[in-house]
């Protein structure tokens, strides 16, 4: 199978990896509805089971239940894949989430406790925020590194001007940053910035968020659960709900060509752009992630790539 070196790191990662927010659960600010624990650890089992080698959690995640399950998972599997998590989202006994990089030290012992590890493999920043917090921050993740608990740091949703203060003070191993045909902000600084200083990217939301699985309906969509944040999300409301569902059913022609399912095609998309070193790929049940595995080894030709833009040119989104 093939993998990619993440960055200035020793680790080879496969072309997805298991993102694992919607298992953090329901009753959170960002969650994404019910989840039962025992599809959610399914899920990670057969992802690893089709050659996934890394997964993607945060403390967030259902205020650290994702990480809780991921851990329980692993201890029931004798795969080994590589375990990434963040910090600076930290929560109160009121369940209020904040962004907040002073707790850093306490945050990292308890991503430790409950994804059952020695060491984390990637720890990243989840969000710049507070931005005037970045440089203290950074200095702790890199006393995390010397001290053996994290093994490679990274930042997540960081811009150039914010890489560049942090490069000053340690070397970013990668940035996850959102990277979908239908957010694709990132190209025109970000992506070119990371690939000209040597900086892994691993893109989540790159089916956004569902809405390119080419499962999304109007009728779906208002029928989400009060607790699913994509009710709220500018993308599932009109008039860019139509416009990204018509970007969905003009990849089911190509995906169609391959005998592949749409979000496959979504997924290469992403993978297409030479900056992009892996894919951050969600699944809720072992059948859900059986419909993206055909995206480990499943490639677009530059033709269908330039067939997309060309269709994303000729439909753009809404201010």
């Amino acid at each position: 199978m093939e993998t990619k070196q993440l960055g200035n790191s020793d680790m080879r990662l496969t072309r997805i990896g298991l993102g694992t927010w919607a298992i953090g659960g329901g009753d959170t600010p960002f969650s994404w509805g019910a989840q039962d624990d025992s599809d959610s650890i399914a899920a990670i089992h057969r992802a690893l089971d089709l050659g996934v080698n890394w997964i993607d959690t945060a403390p967030v995640y259902g205020l650290g239940h994702s990480e809780e399950i991921v851990g329980r998972a692993l201890k029931g599997t004798s795969h080994k894949p590589y375990v990434f998590t963040k910090c600076a989202m930290v929560w109160n006994e009121k369940r209020e989430i904040a962004n907040d990089m002073t707790q850093i030290r306490r945050e990292i012992d308890e991503s430790l406790r409950r994804l059952q590890v020695d060491a984390i493999d990637l720890y990243q920043i989840h969000w710049p925020k507070p931005d005037e917090q970045i440089e203290e921050a950074w200095g702790v993740l890199a006393d995390l590194k010397r001290a053996g608990k994290v093994r490679w740091i990274g930042v997540s949703n960081f811009n150039v001007a914010q890489m560049e203060r942090a490069m000053k003070i340690a070397p970013i191993t990668s940035l996850q940053p959102p990277y979908s045909m239908i957010n694709r902000t990132v190209e025109a600084e970000i992506l070119p910035f990371c690939r000209k200083q040597g900086i892994g990217v691993i893109n989540y939301s790159p089916m956004h968020s569902g809405l390119l699985t080419g499962a999304m309906t109007k009728e779906r969509v208002a029928g989400f659960p009060q607790d699913d944040f994509r009710r709220r999300a500018k993308n599932y409301q009109e008039p860019h709900l139509s416009r990204n569902l018509g970007i969905a059913e003009f990849l089911k022609g190509i995906a169609a060509r391959h005998g592949v399912p749409v979000g496959v095609i979504a997924i290469a998309w992403t993978l297409h752009n030479p900056a992009v070193t892996a894919a951050i790929v969600g699944g809720r049940s072992a059948k859900q992630v059986e419909g993206v595995a055909p995206a480990l080894e499943f490639k677009i030709s530059d033709a269908e790539y330039t067939e997309i833009l060309d269709y994303l040119d000729g439909h753009p989104a809404h201010d």
